[in-house]
């Protein structure tokens, strides 16, 4: 209780930090910038316009609220690390864990607030059971990316480098499904750098989360998702997000603020 308490305190803050940074009107607006970049492609569709703009919708909704949140993330830390408003935190009666678990509930609960406007909106294009389905999945997605940008943020100490860090994370986690067929598919040749080749993806496969899992799009068009996947998503989510923050943590607590 000594530690939950200072905890939500800066989730508290936190919270208020993203209301004035505008950073929910940004969701919106990146909302409506999406449903309108795929009502005008769906006009460029020959067939299945609606299952185009759907897609299509997803696809750029997915990659906005990773992009906001995680900039945000990294931004803040970096500006309040230049400030000084870590030194003036942590020198407070209260340990280095309630800080970080403070600033990762305050980034899990504004996660849900793109997962709910996107899930809301990506209702009119789908079933509302598939859309939940797909909002639930994106808010685990959304989760890992803000635990990552959290590790890079206190880790890197820069913007710059760890907004790299989490786009290289990101991409990566995204591709590494293809990047397997790919590497193990009737077209892989068989020299020693491909097997090579081929290893090290599976190694990677096996330490990063498959976000390519993670918020389907057909689970929109088909109806493909169930709870059974998103049971399989809640895991890798819970696996992923405790290991992060692990890491944050033992990087937090070894350096000398």
């Amino acid at each position: 209780m000594a530690m939950f308490r200072p905890a939500l305190t800066i989730a508290r803050y936190t919270l208020l930090e993203a209301l004035r940074s505008r950073l929910p009107w940004l969701f919106v607006l990146a909302a409506c910038a999406g449903a309108g970049l795929a009502g005008f492609l769906q006009q460029l569709a020959l067939t299945e316009s609606g299952a185009v703009q759907a897609a299509l919708l997803a696809a750029a909704l997915r990659l906005a609220g990773v992009f906001l949140l995680a900039t945000f993330i990294i931004t803040s830390m970096a500006r309040e690390a230049a400030d000084r408003g870590l030194e003036l935190l942590l020198a407070l009666p209260m340990p280095r864990a309630a800080y970080l678990l403070g600033k990762l509930l305050g980034y899990a609960a504004l996660a849900a607030v793109p997962a709910m406007l996107f899930g809301l909106l990506m209702a009119l294009f789908a079933a509302p059971a598939h859309s939940a389905l797909w909002a639930l999945s994106l808010l685990g997605e959304l989760w890992i990316v803000a635990a990552f940008s959290l590790l890079c943020a206190a880790s890197l100490q820069q913007a710059l480098p760890a907004l790299a860090a989490t786009g290289g994370f990101y991409v990566l986690a995204r591709m590494l499904g293809s990047l397997q067929l790919l590497a193990h598919g009737p077209q892989a040749g068989d020299s020693l750098v491909q097997r090579a080749t081929a290893g090290a993806i599976d190694v990677l496969a096996l330490l990063l989360p498959r976000l390519d899992a993670f918020a389907r799009t057909e689970w929109l068009l088909y109806g493909t998702g169930d709870w059974q996947a998103l049971a399989g998503v809640a895991a890798q989510t819970a696996i992923y997000v405790g290991l992060l923050a692990s890491c944050a943590l033992c990087d937090f607590y070894r350096r000398n603020i």
